[in-house]
C-alpha cells in the first residue's frame, strides 16, 4: 500500500519529484505514520465500496430473484430477464443518476463546504445499506418484481451519494501532494478487492445464502462507519491542516507551462506567474479553461471506463467454467467470484499501485490515447469466451478456463494503471485554485464513461 522503502519519497514530497526547491518547503510538516496517506486510502475504499458490494453479491441477487430459491422456478420470462441481466440494469441505475449528481456537485464546489458534501453522502449511503441489510432476512418470494424495483432504487440513491462523495474527496485530495491522490485511487481498487474477498469468505463459511449475505452487507455497514470516523480525523492531523489552510489562504495560482511535466501543485510558496493571478470566487468555477486543459485526458478517462463497464461485470460475470458440468465446487460455486470479481479488482488495484513508482506515458504523450484505444480489443475477446446464455453468437473461440482468467487480469491491470494516470494528471495541469473543480470535472468524464458504457452493456449482452 505504501511506496517501496528503497524508492520512497520523503513524507512531505509529492508522488512525482518536485522540480522547484525552496527553503519554505523544508518547513512542511511530515505525514507522521503515513496517517493522511492511510486515511485517503481508506476513503478511496469507501468511495467505491457500495458499488462493489452490490455487483459482487451475484449469488444473493440470483437467489432473491428466483423467489428465494437456489433453483430457477417457474417465474416466467420476466423474472428470467431480471435475473440474467441484473448487472446491466444496476449499471444503468447507478451511472445515469451519477451524471446528474456530478453536475450538481460541480455547481456546489464553491458554495457548499466539502465536509458537508462528504459527510452527508456518507450518511445517506449508510442509511440505504442498512435498509438493504434488513431486507436480507425478509421473504420476498411473493413480491420479486417490487423487490427488484426497490433494489434498483437503492442502487440509484447509493450511487448518487457515492458519486458526490467520490468527486468531493477527489477534489479535496487535489489540495494535497500527488501521493495522497494516488492513495485515494489505489484505495478505490482495494475496495473492490475487499468486497470480492468478503463475498468468497461468506460464500464458503455460511451454509445459507441469507446468512452469507447478512454478514456480507454488515461488513459494508461497518466500513462506511469507519469512513465517517477517519474523515473526521483528517483535519486533526497537522499535515492535513497545513495543506488545507494553504489552499484556503492562497490568493494566487501556479500555472504549469505547456511543455512541463506534471509537478506538485499543492506546494505553497512556489513561484507565481503574473498571468495566473486570479481571485478566489465563491461562485461557480470557470468551466471553459478546465475543459480546454483536460480535453484529451478527459477523453482517455472516459474511454478507459467506457470499455471496462461494458465488460465488467455484465459480460465477465456471466462467463462460466467450461467444466461446469462436472459439478465441482470450483466450476459451479467459486469460478465467478474468484476469476471475475476477485481477480479483476486485485489486478485493478495492482495497476493503480504501480503508478506510485511509474508515471509513463506523460499527460501530453500520443502513446497515452493509443494505449487507451487499444483496450477495445477486450470486447471481442470476452464475447468469444464461454459467456452463457448465448442467443445469437454461438461461436466460443476461447473454450478453456485460462483464457477469461488472462483477459480479466489484463483488463483490470490496464484499467487501474491508465485510469489512475489520467486521474492524477488532470488536476495537476490546471492552476492550483481550479484543482478541486478540475477533480470534479475529471470525475464527470469517468462517470459519463460508466453511464454510456452501461447503456451499451445492455445492448452487448442481448447481442450475444
Amino acid at each position: 500500500m505504501f511506496p517501496a522503502a528503497g524508492r520512497s519519497l520523503p513524507d512531505q514530497e509529492p508522488l512525482l519529484e518536485d522540480a522547484v526547491g525552496s527553503g519554505y518547503s523544508l518547513q512542511k510538516p511530515r505525514d507522521r505514520w503515513h496517517g493522511a496517506y492511510l486515511i485517503f486510502f481508506l476513503l478511496g475504499i469507501g468511495s467505491l465500496l457500495p458499488w462493489n458490494f452490490f455487483i459482487t453479491a451475484k449469488h444473493y441477487w440470483r437467489y432473491k430473484l428466483q423467489n428465494c430459491s437456489d433453483e430457477p422456478g417457474p417465474a416466467g420470462q420476466a423474472a428470467s430477464d431480471l435475473r440474467d441481466y441484473f448487472e446491466s440494469y444496476i449499471s444503468i441505475a447507478s451511472t445515469i443518476p451519477s451524471v446528474l449528481c456530478l453536475i450538481g456537485n460541480f455547481l456546489l464546489v464553491n458554495k457548499v463546504a466539502a465536509s458537508v458534501r462528504i459527510l452527508s453522502s456518507l450518511f445517506v449511503m449508510l442509511a440505504v445499506f442498512l435498509v438493504i441489510t434488513v431486507l436480507v432476512k425478509v421473504d420476498t418470494s411473493t413480491w420479486t418484481t417490487p423487490f427488484f424495483t426497490l433494489t434498483v432504487g437503492c442502487v440509484a440513491v447509493v450511487s448518487s451519494a457515492s458519486t458526490v462523495f467520490s468527486s468531493s474527496i477527489f477534489g479535496l485530495s487535489s489540495c494535497f501532494p500527488m501521493r495522497n491522490l494516488q492513495a485515494l485511487l489505489s484505495g478505490q481498487a482495494m475496495g473492490g478487492t475487499i468486497s470480492a474477498v468478503a463475498s468468497v469468505i461468506d460464500l464458503a463459511a455460511a451454509a445459507d445464502v441469507t446468512d452469507s449475505a447478512l454478514a456480507y452487507f454488515l461488513t459494508a455497514d461497518i466500513f462506511i462507519v469507519l469512513c465517517i470516523v477517519v474523515y473526521l480525523l483528517l483535519p486533526r492531523l497537522e499535515y492535513s491542516r497545513y495543506y488545507l489552510s494553504s489552499q484556503k489562504e492562497s490568493p494566487s495560482l501556479v500555472t504549469v507551462p505547456p511543455d512541463s511535466s506534471v509537478e506538485d501543485q499543492a506546494e505553497p510558496g512556489g513561484p507565481v506567474s503574473s498571468s495566473s493571478f486570479l481571485t478566489r470566487s465563491a461562485g461557480i468555477p470557470p468551466l471553459r479553461p478546465i475543459l480546454q486543459k483536460t480535453a484529451l485526458l478527459g477523453f482517455c478517462l472516459f474511454y478507459v471506463f467506457f470499455i471496462s463497464i461494458i465488460i465488467f461485470p455484465s459480460l465477465s460475470s456471466n462467463i462460466e467454467s467450461v467444466s461446469k458440468a462436472s459439478g465441482s465446487p470450483w466450476s459451479t460455486k467459486y469460478f465467478t467470484p474468484l476469476t471475475c470479481f476477485l481477480l479483476y479488482n486485485f489486478a485493478d488495484w495492482c495497476g493503480r499501485q504501480v503508478t506510485a513508482w511509474i508515471q509513463v506515458p506523460g499527460p501530453k504523450s500520443k502513446l497515452l490515447p493509443a494505449l487507451v484505444l487499444l483496450r477495445t480489443i477486450f470486447l471481442p475477446l470476452f464475447i468469444l469466451s464461454n459467456y452463457q446464455p448465448r442467443a445469437h453468437i454461438r461461436t466460443v473461440l476461447f473454450n478453456r478456463d485460462i483464457y477469461p482468467v488472462v483477459f480479466t487480469a489484463l483488463l483490470g491491470l490496464s484499467n487501474g494503471y491508465l485510469g489512475t494516470l489520467v486521474m492524477v494528471y488532470g488536476p495537476k495541469i490546471v492552476p492550483k485554485e481550479l484543482a478541486e473543480a478540475a477533480g470534479v470535472v475529471m470525475s464527470f468524464y469517468l462517470v459519463l464513461g460508466l453511464a454510456l458504457g452501461s447503456a451499451c452493456a445492455v445492448f452487448v449482452v442481448h447481442l450475444v
